[in-house]
Formats: C-alpha cells, sequence, structure tokens
C-alpha cells in the first residue's frame, strides 16, 4: 500500500492511467463506443478543469479540439506520445531513485541481472 505520497507521485499516475486509457480507446471499432471514450478521456485527462489534467503543449492540445468533433481511436495518439516521453524521462528515473523500488529490489530476487 503506497498511501504516502511524494511529490510527483500522483502526476505520475495520473499520466499512466492516461496512456492506459488511450489504449483501451486504440481498440474501439464502435463509432458509438468511441465517441463515449475519447469524450470520458478528454475530461478526465485533457481539459484543463479535470484535477487530473495531464501536462500538454499548446500544439497538441489544438490538435485534439480540432480532432474532438469526430474522434477516431487514434485522436489522443499525439498525447499520448508526449506523456510517454515525459513518463520515460521524468517519472521513470524518479521511480528508480525512490526509497519503494529501492526497497522492491532489495527484497526481490538477487540473482536477475540488472539492466
Amino acid at each position: 500500500m503506497f498511501s504516502g505520497s511524494s511529490c510527483g507521485q500522483e502526476y505520475s499516475e495520473d499520466n499512466m492511467l492516461f496512456w492506459l486509457a488511450c489504449e483501451d480507446l486504440k481498440q474501439e471499432i464502435d463509432k458509438n463506443d468511441i465517441e463515449e471514450k475519447a469524450r470520458s478521456i478528454y475530461e478526465d485527462y485533457i481539459s484543463i478543469l479535470s484535477p487530473k489534467e495531464v501536462s500538454l503543449d499548446a500544439r497538441v492540445r489544438e490538435m485534439i479540439n480540432r480532432k474532438r468533433q469526430n474522434p477516431t481511436p487514434h485522436v489522443f495518439e499525439d498525447a499520448q506520445l508526449q506523456i510517454y516521453t515525459l513518463m520515460h524521462r521524468d517519472s521513470y528515473p524518479r521511480f528508480l531513485s525512490s526509497s519503494i523500488y529501492r526497497s522492491l529490489v532489495q527484497g526481490g530476487s538477487r540473482t536477475s541481472s540488472e539492466s
């Protein structure tokens, strides 16, 4: 149980949930389901009114706003890539230096090779 929140941890979680929601949207084929999931993702992660808003640049936001009226399963692809890059450069290195990760590594198998 990770109830103790460190700085930025909640943003990392929102980024990951956004990325997973985009992956789920990509699997949809029904137009109504695509529209519903795209609307939900927008409201949960893109809208500036959302407490779970992910950090995207103005270009990506503008692109999403243009495509929102007729969404496809890939409407958030650029946003997803931007969030993936952010997690790769920021969240993942912070996780590797966290006490949670260190305790998992120390408690885990010592025979596995490190990368």
